[in-house]
């Protein structure tokens, strides 16, 4: 099948994924490292989900946030790579217009998402760190349940306008994207029309959306750390810090790749189109793959419950 580079619609009906430019020789060796992660985010985010579920001890607001993070996870995994592993493996470049807004929608949604949750577990390691006796009055199970519903509702109506405002374009230029998925700048760039409000939308999603969450987890470590410092031994120091290393770790495996993914996008237009690509895929495909493996290997109640569920079994 060959594509056209220039095409004469408004409302295209269908939008083409080109997967990786430039590798399209690869893409079925390519698809192997992509679908044993895609297998690792599943696995790993039900087994987390299950764990906590079944151990009691586990019933406590830190992994309830870890339940979020792990669904959401999930969920976004699942909205990527089933479409990239279709293109790698059967050449189905092919995507609806109306099922790549939607595309567009839950990626950006769960991404925003999960900084929320990321902001919720930083709020959860100042509590419990800062005020330990006040930790179970302040993060109840109803407390946190609110956390979670207006972390969901404030990424749903923030990502809403994304679909809408490329719904309102016209795509008289290519139907091409250049991606293997559907996310909103790669489709602002098709449109023909004036889409200064789509680009100065995303631009505020991503400094005063995904921007406040950086700001406020770093708000709350500096407390942290202020009241670390204040502990009287070395050892309770580091025990104390040592609490907050998995999310610490989950915190760096979404914001980098996130910042260097938008550098790249803004000034690095001298990179090969196939290393943006693989680069922006990392952003979204690195924490579900790396979340429950940190949390499962450095959370002992976790590790302990999985070790005894793999000798029963």
């Amino acid at each position: 099948m060959s594509y056209s580079n220039a095409t004469d619609f408004t409302n295209p009906s269908t939008f083409i994924l080109l997967g990786i430019p430039g590798l399209e020789a690869a893409h079925v060796w390519i698809s192997i490292p992509f679908c044993a992660m895609y297998v690792i985010a599943l696995l790993g985010n039900f087994t987390i989900l299950y764990i906590v579920k079944m151990e009691p001890s586990l019933h406590e607001p830190m992994y309830y946030f870890l339940c979020m993070l792990a669904a959401t996870d999930m969920i976004l995994s699942t909205s990527i790579l089933p479409k990239i592993l279709s293109i790698f493996w059967f050449n189905s470049r092919e995507i609806a217009f109306n099922a790549c807004l939607t595309q567009v929608f839950l990626i950006h949604c769960f991404v925003t998402i999960e900084s929320g949750i990321l902001a919720a577990m930083a709020l959860d390691r100042y509590v419990a760190i800062c005020h330990p006796l006040r930790h179970s009055t302040i993060l109840t199970k109803s407390s946190v349940a609110k956390i979670g519903l207006a972390v969901v509702l404030r990424s749903s109506i923030v990502i809403l306008p994304y679909p809408f405002l490329l719904r309102r374009w016209s795509y008289c230029r290519t139907n091409i994207v250049s991606e293997p998925y559907c996310v909103h700048i790669a489709v602002v760039k098709l449109a023909c029309s004036d889409t200064h409000i789509s680009s100065s939308y995303g631009l505020f999603v991503l400094f005063f959306v995904l921007g406040l969450d950086g700001i406020f987890i770093a708000l709350t470590y500096l407390q942290i750390l202020r009241a670390i410092f204040s502990l009287p031994t070395k050892e309770a120091r580091l025990k104390t810090f040592l609490t907050c290393g998995s999310h610490l770790c989950a915190i760096a495996i979404f914001y980098i790749p996130t910042v260097f993914s938008s550098l790249i996008y803004s000034f690095g237009q001298n990179f090969p189109l196939h290393v943006h690509v693989l680069i922006g895929s990392m952003y979204l495909l690195l924490p579900p793959v790396l979340n429950p493996i940190i949390y499962g290997v450095k959370t002992k109640q976790i590790w302990g419950r999985l070790l005894r569920l793999i000798t029963q079994k």
